[in-house]
């Protein structure tokens, strides 16, 4: 099988495993995705973590012999499903982290930025190159990317089709941190900085960030004042003040 769901204590972790293709993404692979996602987001995990087998590449990008030969009907059905499937990922009650080494190219660079953060090694590089095919992104890439590093950044990389090394993809945004040890452990370490808090609030976080970037920020302070109401009504909430109270660490139970 080419892709691997298996878990760490909380945290699940996803294993693309191709590595005699660096990881590349065929329909049967994300096939694959999408049903680990379901079984992911109707689990008990608490974070996601999301890495390729190898050390060459996350994910190398589309798998192009798939894509040669297809009528119109099947590009544009081909395109929705690796966008619905990103979209699962994307929409996860839980934080997901991807760890890149290597490569991250095209449609593994898309997989990337449909995760929550990102993490890479000092080696790696990162971009979207369906320029030089006479294409374009298609799984997300020209929407997410600008949302994440700005509009004259991310059309810089679109239509250039260049590759930035980790060292400026972590100045301009595009990951996280850069990992100098063992990226998996250093996922873990990361994705546990949050793993102890309470499930609720973290997700009426990152919905009031999210929902708010897409409005005005008078709309997005009422996004956030009806979330933080909803926040105060947990069992999560009181345990936390009151555990405050009473100088002890508070206990979250996700409720």
């Amino acid at each position: 099988m080419a892709l691997h769901l298996t878990r760490s204590d909380e945290l699940a972790l996803v294993t693309l495993d191709r590595p005699d293709v660096l990881n590349a993404l065929n329909f049967d692979l994300l096939r694959d995705l999408g049903a680990a996602l379901d079984q992911i987001a109707g689990g008990n995990a608490r974070a996601l973590l999301v890495t390729g087998a190898g050390e060459r590449a996350f994910c190398a990008g589309a798998d192009v012999k798939e894509l040669i030969g297809r009528s119109l009907e099947e590009t544009r059905r081909d395109a929705a499903f690796g966008q619905a499937v990103f979209a699962k990922l994307d929409t996860l009650p839980i934080p997901s982290i991807a760890l890149i080494s290597g490569y991250a190219f095209g449609g593994g660079l898309e997989l990337a930025l449909a995760c929550t953060f990102r993490l890479a090694t000092r080696t790696a590089k990162l971009g979207l190159p369906e320029i030089k095919l006479g294409l374009i992104p298609g799984y997300g890439g020209t929407q997410r990317l600008p949302r994440l590093i700005g509009e004259a950044r991310a059309l810089e990389m679109i239509l250039t089709g260049r590759a930035v090394m980790a060292e400026e993809a972590l100045q301009i945004g595009l990951v996280n941190r850069l990992v100098d040890s063992d990226l998996l452990e250093a996922g873990e370490s990361f994705a546990r900085e949050m793993t102890g808090f309470s499930l609720p609030a973290l997700g009426f976080a990152r919905d009031a960030v999210r929902r708010g970037l897409a409005t005005s920020l008078e709309q997005g302070l009422e996004i956030e004042a009806d979330l933080n109401t909803l926040a105060f009504q947990t069992a999560d909430a009181m345990e936390g003040m009151t555990a405050f109270l009473e100088k002890r660490k508070p206990v979250f139970r996700g409720s």
